[in-house]
């Protein structure tokens, strides 16, 4: 049985998308950057965990999956072009395995990560994003776990740019609300919301 995140990301990599099992561990190898705190195998292996707990019949849950392992498999602290760079990395190494649309839709599912905005009828969409989301709705020790690993990835800003920068994608946020677009995922809503209010308030005090 597979005993560490990594070995059962393999795994899972296995039943995603077997005739590309050469894929795996690059993007593993992505996901477990040195400067990585949050974006790491951990947070992959809990928005695949989202995706199967919040999936309905009706989604493509393969093209979500693949969409969830390229989402953050660029990550350079402070770039603002990491969404699309991932999304250029799925497209690359995704065509010699899927159709031009599957890998079209991939693609424009990693790119959706950027602000989390989906359109009404975009059910993959919205998976993908409440499944990214859902840390938001952790319990109050949870999700300040998750703020102090966002912090130390960006250890190197300033205290006062930090709160200043933070503040406004939290802000953001909640201004987008509702947060979930799911079914399911509506559940999670009160609890994201408490969540990024009382940080909010926190880095303003």
């Amino acid at each position: 049985m597979p005993t560490t995140v990594r070995e059962r990301l393999r795994q899972r990599w296995s039943t995603t998308l077997p005739e590309a099992p050469g894929l795996a561990e690059p993007l593993l190898d992505r996901w477990s950057e040195p400067h990585r705190r949050y974006h790491t195998v951990d947070h992959l292996a809990a928005v695949l965990e989202a995706i199967d707990d919040l999936a309905e019949s009706f989604h493509d849950h393969q093209l979500v999956a693949l969409a969830a392992w390229y989402h953050d498999a660029v990550y350079v602290i402070g770039a603002g072009n990491n969404e699309r760079a991932s999304a250029e990395l799925a497209r690359r190494e995704l065509s010699p395995y899927l159709k031009e649309s599957e890998v079209a839709s991939v693609a424009r599912l990693v790119e959706l990560t950027i602000d989390h905005r989906v359109e009404p009828g975009d059910h993959d969409g919205a998976l993908l994003c409440d499944a990214d989301l859902a840390v938001l709705a952790g319990d109050e020790a949870d999700y300040r776990c998750y703020a102090a690993a966002v912090r130390e990835e960006y250890a190197s800003v300033p205290d006062e740019a930090f709160r200043a920068g933070r503040s406004r994608v939290l802000a953001g946020l909640l201004e987008s609300a509702p947060l979930f677009r799911t079914a399911k995922g509506s559940a999670l809503e009160d609890s994201a919301q408490a969540n990024l209010r009382r940080e909010l308030a926190e880095l303003s005090s």
